[in-house]
């Protein structure tokens, strides 16, 4: 067996049906354990967003910490991983990825709470924060520590991977495919670019997001809607054989999806798999951006960064299925290799019926933007997570110029080696992170309920509230 195939066989494993029901099941306990609060305050949460708190201690606020989570989130998953599970799953997955995501709201409040409770000051005054700091001042001991460095571990590997390289490397080809611009001019770009935001650390990383996430997730939504009030009379369709198809205990066949088979478990399985490789709840890496947050109260902005998944799986997924569906472009066969067409390539068929050969542009745009803003994202995270590692900011430097190079090599080269270690290191992050979540459950009810008594029911009366809460140890 060669190293790519037991790469492949590992990766399997991790996520297979055991990390998958781990992931819903930790997102349903939290659901219960919380009362179902992360649901009702959901749009209490959206309105908090603009709520800056300059006046309390962090290094961004409320609005950018959302925005540089945002932009690791919105990523390729939302236009290849959408098309990919509902080639694979059927129509049906869409409707899994949705109900996983409302799920996955509590599981992201509850990880971003811990990681502004639990975060401290490093040696030049920034927050340091996210699940190993929760791991080893909230669980503590040597099992707390050795989790804690096993996280930080994998994610530093993942940024690398899932984070950077695959994200170059859609760059790359989406530029080659639209524009025919050689892949290696679209790394040296890459590279420039990311050394200009990257080097000059968290603050530059926040600033930048906050302006390249609202405005690529406004255009994107807009075009997405363009298409669906354009293909409307096929859209009542399309839902119905996503409801049908989701919970359909025999293999049929979708009506949007012409010879697309799927019985519900497979459309759960691909629904579920997709869902949190887009919007990452229950994997640990956005809440490192939450603990950088200003804020007076942990629950707050564990509120703010759980509409991440709503923004990210709820919304812009959900619209691109919808687009999907609703085209008549799925299950559409490749001519050349007799193949159902998946991925980018399907996205950009469905878009094709409205917008003709724009579609592809539009598409490559979006991709380049969404695989960009996600390469930043996901420097922050590795670079929190080295920080825990080893203390020298010299190596914390170096990391930030080797991160924007091999963003070169992402772009210019093909390495599915990469791609398996690096899903698989994605992976692994996810289970010390969901142990501490199921570990630490009383310290997140006991701040969500303590919130929600003293902030949430008085704000909601109008009643303005200045609250010094336990917003960080």
């Amino acid at each position: 067996m060669d190293l790519s195939q037991l790469l492949n066989d590992i990766n399997d494993f991790v996520w297979g049906p055991v990390m998958l029901a781990l992931l819903v099941g930790t997102g349903i306990f939290l659901t219960v354990r919380l009362r179902f609060l992360p649901w009702k305050n959901l749009f209490y949460a959206i309105k908090l967003i603009m709520q800056g708190k300059a006046k309390h201690e962090g290094d961004l606020s409320p609005f950018q910490s959302l925005m540089t989570a945002l932009s690791a989130t919105v990523g390729t998953g939302n236009i290849v991983g959408v098309a990919t599970a509902m080639v694979l799953g059927g129509p049906g997955a869409i409707v899994w990825m949705w109900i996983s995501a409302a799920f996955g709201l509590s599981t992201k409040y509850g990880e971003s709470v811990l990681a502004v409770k639990y975060r401290e000051t490093n040696s030049v005054g920034e927050m340091a924060g996210g699940p190993m700091y929760a791991m080893k001042n909230g669980i503590g001991g040597a099992f707390g520590k050795t989790m804690a460095w096993l996280f930080a571990f994998f994610a530093v590997c993942a940024s690398f991977g899932i984070g950077n390289m695959t994200q170059a490397n859609s760059i790359g080809a989406a530029f080659n495919s639209s524009f025919e611009i050689p892949t290696w001019i679209t790394g040296l770009i890459l590279t420039v670019l990311s050394l200009a935001v990257l080097m000059r650390g968290v603050h530059s990383i926040g600033k930048v997001s906050s302006v390249i996430v609202p405005s690529m997730a406004a255009f994107y939504v807009l075009v997405t809607l363009i298409v669906i009030i354009v293909n409307f009379k096929n859209v009542p369709s399309g839902w119905a054989t996503m409801i049908q198809m989701a919970f359909s205990t025999e293999a049929v066949a979708g009506g949007v999806g012409g010879s697309i088979v799927a019985t519900m478990l497979t459309a759960m399985r691909w629904g579920v798999a997709r869902g949190v490789f887009s919007n990452e709840a229950g994997l640990g890496s956005a809440p490192i951006a939450a603990a950088a947050a200003r804020t007076d109260h942990a629950s707050r902005q564990g509120y703010v960064n759980m509409t991440g998944t709503f923004f990210d799986t709820m919304i812009i997924c959900f619209l691109t299925g919808t687009v999907i569906a609703s085209s008549g472009m799925l299950g559409a066969v490749n001519v050349e290799t007799g193949k159902l067409v998946s991925g980018a390539e399907l996205t950009i068929l469905a878009f094709s019926t409205v917008f003709g050969d724009w579609a592809r542009v539009i598409v490559s745009i979006s991709l380049a933007l969404f695989a960009y803003s996600t390469i930043l994202g996901w420097e922050y995270y590795g670079e929190k997570s080295l920080e825990y590692l080893v203390s020298n900011r010299k190596i914390i430097y170096l990391y930030r110029a080797v991160f924007s190079c091999i963003t070169f090599i992402g772009a210019t080269q093909t390495l599915d080696v990469v791609w398996n270690f690096s899903d698989t290191m994605n992976g692994l992050m996810a289970i010390p992170n969901l142990i501490c979540l199921l570990i630490l459950n009383k310290d997140i009810a006991q701040e969500c309920f303590h919130y929600e008594k003293e902030v949430v029911e008085k704000e909601k009366k109008g009643i303005e509230v200045d609250y010094q809460g336990s917003g960080s140890m």
